[in-house]
């Protein structure tokens, strides 16, 4: 089915965010005439809103009845409406209860809290109130939206279409640049300290902005960190014997770099840390182009590296801050495992105190988008030897069966919901 980008103003074919094209069909004649949107459902999940919201501004908007709660999925306006006119109408939603009002992504959420309603942006952390004198803003204050699979679903559309995105960008673009580069018509309009119409987020911005610095500078550049071969293998000794075993697990064919590259990658974050005093102090855009000047920004196991150099005891109230640069090295479900076999390391063997948290850990993942369900209840299913031993994963996954039991029961809810 052809889709669009969610901010149609923006011409960019690689344009991260994208949704289905309204689909209507005009049945009946004389005063019983309706229009049924065939696939509202499915342009909703990926503007992360529930449908009910979606045709009850249209009905707002038109001054007609529409139907808020159908048994079928037959989403129906009264009278005859073109799909054009709909798809018109459809930014207007966008634009005043999808998008942030400071980056005008549509990568934002819904919160009803003290009779206010708020979009709170995952992109950039703004916090966006909406206007209270729109009608549909009513409609919400009363049908609030609801957590569990409703949002998941909208997830999942949200991955399915941005991957699909990348993938395109990685096969059509001609540029050879970074998968972070924002290719928008207005990229380059952030002298006012604001994002561009089209940049992806904050962490992009300024990842592109010092790539440029370095690939403007000499190529013997001087980190703050010695990283000559001699101190990078002084400093692996060092490395807690856990982690210099992490760092080089899991070798394949994809990852003919040789192990030498985790652990140097390794030891320069905990050498960086080291140095600044603590971890979190250690910059997102840093440790990515690290990773990048040694060619491994891409790779699966980069991911396992991070999980467990990245993190103190306080992991759950971390992960946030890491979750931008994460969910931009997250590209496919081997990179999740690979998350999640680092993190099974660094609370079993590492962290063992943080065991009793893994449901918390793993919902501060989930909720930004670093492991879908699928990847989090398979992993859940059996325990590995892979990464911790046999008795040590049990317990890893004991821990988990709360945060898996919320996914089953979610799910459940929602095919109650479609029946």
């Amino acid at each position: 089915m052809a889709t669009v980008n969610i901010r149609r103003d923006v011409a960019d074919p690689f344009y991260r965010y994208k949704m289905e094209r309204l689909v209507s069909k005009i049945e009946g004649k004389g005063n019983g005439i309706k229009t049924v949107i065939a696939n509202l459902s499915s342009v909703a999940q990926s503007l992360a809103r529930p449908p009910a919201y979606v045709i009850k501004y249209f009905g707002f908007e038109l001054g007609a009845q529409t139907n808020t709660n159908p048994a079928d999925d037959r989403w129906i306006i009264n009278g005859a409406h073109e799909a054009s006119k709909l798809q018109d109408y459809l930014d207007g939603f966008i634009s005043k209860f999808v998008l942030c009002k400071k980056c005008k992504n549509p990568e934002t959420d819904v919160h009803v809290k003290d009779g206010l309603i708020y979009l709170d942006c995952k992109a950039c952390g703004q916090r966006s109130d909406v206007d209270l004198r729109l009608k549909l803003s009513s409609f919400i204050l009363k049908n609030q939206p609801k957590k569990g699979k409703k949002d998941k679903a909208t997830k999942k559309a949200d991955r399915k279409a941005r991957k699909e995105a990348e993938a395109q960008n990685h096969e059509n673009g001609s540029n050879n640049g970074s998968p972070l580069d924002s290719n928008s018509d207005h990229g380059d309009e952030n002298d006012d300290g604001e994002l561009g119409a089209g940049s992806d987020d904050e962490l992009t911005r300024r990842i592109n902005e010092q790539a440029k610095d370095i690939a403007a500078e000499p190529k013997e550049i001087e980190w703050s960190v010695d990283t000559s071969e001699a101190a990078v293998k002084a400093r692996a000794k060092d490395l807690p014997d856990d982690l210099k075993r992490a760092l080089v697990i899991n070798g394949d064919e994809e990852d003919d770099e040789g192990d030498n590259v985790y652990d140097q990658f390794g030891s320069w974050i905990i050498s960086s840390a080291e140095e600044k005093g603590d971890v979190n102090k250690v910059d997102n855009v840093d440790i990515y182009l690290k990773a990048k000047e040694l060619g491994i920004e891409s790779k699966h196991r980069t991911l396992t590296v991070l999980a467990q150099t990245l993190f103190t005891e306080n992991i759950v109230k971390e992960i946030d801050a890491r979750a931008a640069m994460l969910k931009r090295m997250t590209t496919s479900e081997r990179h999740e495992k690979a998350l999640l076999g680092g993190t099974e390391r660094f609370v079993g063997k590492e962290k063992p105190k943080l065991i009793p948290q893994v449901s918390a850990i793993l919902i501060q993942y989930y909720n930004n988008d670093l492991v879908s369900e699928e990847v989090a209840q398979g992993w859940g299913t059996k325990a590995s030897k892979k990464y911790v031993d046999l008795s040590t994963s049990k317990k890893v996954r004991k821990s988990a069966e709360q945060f898996l039991k919320w996914l089953e029961e979610a799910e459940e809810e929602d095919d109650s919901d479609d029946e």
